[in-house]
């Protein structure tokens, strides 16, 4: 495969169930990913002289890969169902905004402290 066609994102329309699944889940696992880096590294870098808190980008990073893992699959399935169903063909664009909007909501609901008043 060319790798000018890989990160163009001028790819034929995503048709089938799993291709739409597989580009929303790496978008969602990689924006997760990069903004964990850029969290754990601002730990790392506030908390290096801490007895303690010099671990914690470790714990940051792990919850990086480790959520989007487990939430991603499940809503990047959602998310491919329903284009699917309708037979609707996904662009390739448009997993990219699937993906870093999950990332997105997932930031937002991290922040919001929403889940804690459950």
């Amino acid at each position: 495969m060319d790798p000018k066609l890989f990160f163009s994102l001028q790819w034929d329309p995503l048709n089938t169930f799993s291709k739409m699944w597989y580009h929303v889940f790496l978008w969602a696992l990689f924006s997760s990913i990069l903004v964990h880096i850029v969290a754990a590294l601002i730990a790392f870098l506030t908390l290096r002289k801490h007895k303690f808190g010099k671990y914690f980008p470790i714990a940051i990073l792990f919850m990086g890969v480790l959520t989007p893992a487990v939430t991603g699959i499940v809503s990047s399935a959602a998310i491919a169902f329903v284009y699917r169903a309708s037979s609707y063909p996904m662009n390739p664009l448009y997993a990219l905004f699937w993906g870093c909007g999950q990332t997105f909501i997932m930031g937002c609901m991290g922040f919001t402290r929403i889940l804690a008043t459950l």
